[in-house]
């Protein structure tokens, strides 16, 4: 009895055996595929990540290589002649020529630069908002076109709301509505997103509109700062026995891009004794 068990049990192992034998042999091919496959998929994974990363270096190390010329127009044809292979390059290649060409001068050519570039396709809102508020602090559109501009980089979620705001204040109070410049600075002041900064630009423009003042325009600067100051606020003290007190400068808080902003100046008016 025992031979016998032992005897089915090892006919039942060569079966056994025999049937895995028959399916590796009808598989092998699709195990060996599965194989390369696997191998080959990640070589190549890898050699696209490390092809990226080295264009992605090529592309800053560029970058920097114009940065480093000596003369702005040199800087302006050495950021030309690079090549960018992606929206976001060419947003940030556009953004440094922009700031080159405002520091040369050429506000309305980096202006419309900016414009153009707030039109990529497949380009981050906070890039897009960013190049608008850029060209509208460079060379401003109409005040009814920048209104709307403006009015739509400061909807509620927008990355640059609180800044786009000032810059409605401050066309509000220009075109001579000084109960919506009033509104909009009182609510910037209160503003938990506002800087500091910010805040106390708001704070003075209000006394001064309050005070009577009124908003010009001056020549628009020239001095390029990586992050461009929205307008800088001026009071007049009221004159006394007969005499103007000097201007005082408000402090400024650096939270815009780029330059060539015009700077406004509130001018009080005199109180009569």
């Amino acid at each position: 009895m025992a031979n016998t068990d032992s005897f089915i049990n090892e006919v039942t192992e060569e079966v056994r055996r025999d049937r895995l034998f028959g399916l590796i042999r009808r598989w092998a091919w699709l195990i060996v595929l599965t194989v390369i496959l696997l191998v080959g998929g990640a070589a190549y994974f890898e050699w696209q990540r490390n092809r990226t990363e080295a264009r992605a270096q090529a592309f800053g190390d560029a970058l920097l290589a114009a940065l480093d010329l000596a003369e702005a127009e040199d800087r302006i044809a050495a950021l030309g002649a690079i090549a960018p292979e992606t929206p976001q390059a060419q947003m940030m290649l556009g953004l440094l020529q922009a700031n080159e060409q405002a520091a040369a001068g050429q506000t309305t050519e980096a202006a419309a630069r900016l414009r153009s570039l707030a039109e990529l396709p497949d380009i981050d809102r906070r890039y897009r908002d960013l190049a608008l508020l850029k060209a509208h602090l460079l060379d401003p559109e109409g005040d009814s076109q920048a209104v709307l501009v403006l009015e739509t980089l400061a909807a509620p979620g927008a990355p640059y709301r609180v800044l786009a705001e000032e810059q409605l204040a401050l066309l509000a109070a220009r075109s001579g509505d000084m109960d919506r410049a009033g509104d909009i600075l009182r609510r910037l002041e209160n503003d938990a997103e506002a800087t500091p900064g910010l805040q106390q630009r708001a704070s003075q423009l209000i006394v001064a509109l309050e005070a009577g003042a009124s908003l010009i325009d001056t020549a628009p600067v020239t001095e390029t700062e990586l992050l461009l100051p929205l307008g800088e606020v001026v009071e007049e003290p009221t004159a006394t026995d007969g005499a103007a007190a000097p201007d005082a400068p408000a402090e400024q808080d650096i939270a815009a891009p780029l330059t060539g902003a015009e700077e406004t100046t509130v001018e009080g008016e005199a109180a009569s004794q």
